[in-house]
């Protein structure tokens, strides 16, 4: 098990311990703490009407009755967990923020992971930009950095962000499809808006589908600045690299997930971090100095763009653990309310127009859903240094606030609560001149070019991964019944690549579309998800091992044991749950599926395979055998030893070690092949390429 690591979860829980109720041992009270029988209802006989004079029953049905609250507009369904932020180096020469400037200063976090399109009971695995929201609880205050696990952004502007969420949105005509694009409104509006053809791109990759959470990337993404004490300001962007590395589903997966397991994402994150095997991420910034603003050829301003790596790679400031689940669901991760507009000096905004209205939007956002202007005071959203301003009351005030002065200036409390200044430790605004400008309404004609990164970007991805893309269109724009849509769709893809809009208009039934622009072959480091450097570990991977009765349980056991000694998290699968000759069967074959384990591994075994080869009633859809065959057409490794290899070949799995195929004639000859092929993760030569076209 991973060290403890205390950090964010002494500090957090300190914090909470005010707030906390702990119910063990305790007798039923009230909430005005009278101690009440309330397991029947007060009536007039055992079989009579009930009594209005039920105090008990009244509230406990008139709480029930409010226990919601409106969920989110966007990034409804998330996942949450405490951790701590540590700086690497004193970056005084940066930012003028205390918790970038104290090595060795563990600062509490809170994240919360989500999907932007479906609501709170839709599945995790949909395909989806995701949110990557994090809180840093700094001794100067809140940072909320609120970004997505996906680099641009659809629109520039913020005034079209209703616009790009409403054609995501279910049709509300019959509030279908849920949780997805793949629809007529969508890809009407991005054929429609070009601007969004970027993002597309990402979110019909591998990166719209991330395997788990804790090995997806974050980005803040739009440019910020950082400020030091001198005044002086670079722009910024906000990466995440996660130190498990980065991993993707297949479409095929995403969807048999969702029928498995609809919390998949959800189990990932609270079991690794109960296990002990605490996720990790730098926080890195990508450094452009002001005078370098308008040196590339995009506009640095414009979310819908990214800075490439390969122009400017990014610098790690500092790591973040995450080490402590929620307590309560609802008094966390629902109730925290990320806002744009916390931020603490050293750190400051730019004139992008989308984070502009983000200013607005997620203030006014946490208004409607909390209900009340007080919503900073719950736990989960207080800061961890005091808090002193002269406002005042409003609903579920739960401040008191003493004295009777409430303004400013005043003389009976000599002007306290005084103001700040930056030489005092307040905020510091950046001094951008903005005077003699004319108020316009009108497109910036520097982020006019919506298809240059959008070709970066695809051609930055291995052929695999462009296949993927490719697949993912068919499915998403072959969902769209209007024709016009899909025309319209096929002429954006083909502003960024002739041959990516052939390959997806030969799926769909729009006639394949001539070259409209030349590819120059540009790429850049950093956006392909199978280059990215894997971990030279196999932990927390996760490994079927499928048996039956009959099982060499001595063979199971040695790759059982091997696997669990190298940190990872193996099952035993078989015809019934317990006790299996010696094994403890944890899953079934009803009940589980290969697209909720990285491997799948066939001990030796005769009688075994010969059940699990045939048609029987535990299993009466061949689910041993579509275990084994899933697995291997999702390109994972799969591996067999003894009379187990009878089982791949019913499964019709061919291949040999170089393909991720692993036979022996026993458990111990596998064991570190095994791990190597765990490493590398997929084995994507098994996919099926497009010819060219």
């Amino acid at each position: 098990m991973a060290k403890k690591c205390g950090g964010g979860q002494e500090a957090i829980e300190k914090r909470f311990s005010a707030f906390s109720i702990d119910h063990k041992n305790t007798q039923e009270t009230t909430s005005f703490g009278t101690k009440v029988d309330n397991t029947n209802t007060l009536k007039a006989g055992c079989r009579g009407p009930s009594l209005m004079q039920d105090f008990a029953m009244r509230e406990k049905i008139m709480h029930f009755d409010h226990e919601r609250i409106p969920e989110r507009v966007v990034h409804a369904r998330g996942v949450g967990a405490h951790g701590y932020f540590e700086t690497y180096k004193d970056w005084s020469d940066l930012s003028a923020a205390d918790f970038l400037r104290k090595p060795g200063k563990k600062t509490p976090v809170f994240v919360r992971f989500s999907t932007v399109l479906g609501s709170r009971g839709s599945p995790d695995t949909v395909r989806d930009v995701r949110g990557f929201a994090t809180r840093f609880y700094t001794d100067e205050g809140l940072f909320d950095l609120v970004g997505n696990v996906i680099a641009p952004f659809f629109v520039h502007d913020a005034i079209k962000f209703p616009d790009i969420i409403h054609s995501g949105k279910p049709h509300p005509s019959k509030e279908i499809p849920q949780a997805g694009t793949a629809h007529d409104t969508a890809y009407d509006f991005f054929g429609s808006f070009p601007e969004t053809i970027h993002t597309v791109l990402w979110a019909l990759s591998g990166r719209g589908l991330v395997k788990s959470f804790r090995q997806a990337d974050g980005f803040g993404v739009h440019t910020f600045r950082l400020i030091n004490e001198q005044g002086k300001a670079v722009f910024v962007k906000f990466h995440w690299k996660p130190l498990q590395g980065l991993s993707n589903l297949l479409w095929d997966e995403a969807q048999k997930i969702a029928g498995k397991n609809i919390d998949f994402h959800r189990t990932d994150l609270y079991t690794a971090i109960e296990r002990g095997d605490y996720p990790e991420w730098e926080l890195g910034v990508q450094i452009i100095p002001e005078e370098d603003e308008h040196k590339f050829d995009f506009d640095l301003l414009d979310p819908t763009k990214i800075v490439p790596e390969s122009l400017v790679p990014v610098t790690p400031l500092g790591k973040m653990t995450l080490d402590r689940n929620v307590e309560n669901f609802f008094a966390e991760t629902e109730q925290v309310t990320f806002c744009v507009a916390n931020i603490v000096r050293g750190i400051g905004f730019t004139n992008d127009s989308l984070l502009q209205g983000r200013l607005f939007s997620y203030v006014d956002t946490q208004l409607n859903r909390m209900n009340s202007a007080n919503f900073m005071q719950l736990p989960i959203n207080r800061p961890v240094n005091a808090v002193h301003n002269n406002q005042r009351d409003g609903y579920m005030q739960s401040t008191i606030h003493k004295g009777d002065v409430a303004y400013y200036p005043n003389h009976l409390q000599n002007n306290a609560p005084n103001i700040a200044q930056p030489s005092q430790g307040g905020y510091m605004e950046y001094p951008e001149k903005i005077n003699n400008v004319a108020k316009v309404r009108e497109q910036v004609p520097s982020v006019e070019d919506h298809y240059s990164q959008a070709q970066l970007y695809w051609n930055s991805l291995t052929p695999y991964e462009q296949q993927q893309t490719v697949n993912g269109f068919r499915f998403e724009v072959g969902k769209s019944v209007d024709l016009g849509v899909r025309k319209r769709m096929i002429d954006v893809l083909n502003h960024v690549d002739n041959g990516l809009a052939r390959r997806v208009a030969s799926a769909v039934n729009v006639p394949l579309p001539g070259k409209v622009v030349d590819n120059a072959g540009k790429t850049t480091v950093g956006l392909s998800i199978e280059e990215r450097t894997h971990p030279n570990h196999i932990r927390t991977k996760t490994v079927a091992i499928l048996t039956a009765p009959g099982t060499n349980t001595k063979d199971a056991s040695a790759m059982y044991d091997f696997l669990k000694k190298e940190g990872a998290y193996v099952e035993y699968v078989g015809p019934a749950l317990g006790d299996q000759d010696g094994l403890e069967i944890t899953q079934t074959y009803t009940t589980s599926s290969s697209v909720l384990f990285d491997a799948v591994y066939v001990p030796d075994g005769d009688e075994a395979v010969k059940l699990l080869t045939t048609k029987q009633s535990t299993f009466p859809y061949e689910e041993p055998i579509m275990f084994v065959l899933d697995a291997f057409r999702h390109c994972k490794p799969v591996g067999a030893s003894g009379a187990g290899v009878e089982l791949l070949k019913a499964s019709r799995v061919e291949g040999s070690e170089q393909d991720g195929v692993l036979v022996g004639q026993n458990a111990s000859a596998l064991t570190d092949a095994f791990k190597k092929a765990l490493i590398k993760q997929r084995y994507w030569t098994r996919m099926a390429l497009d010819p060219p076209m």
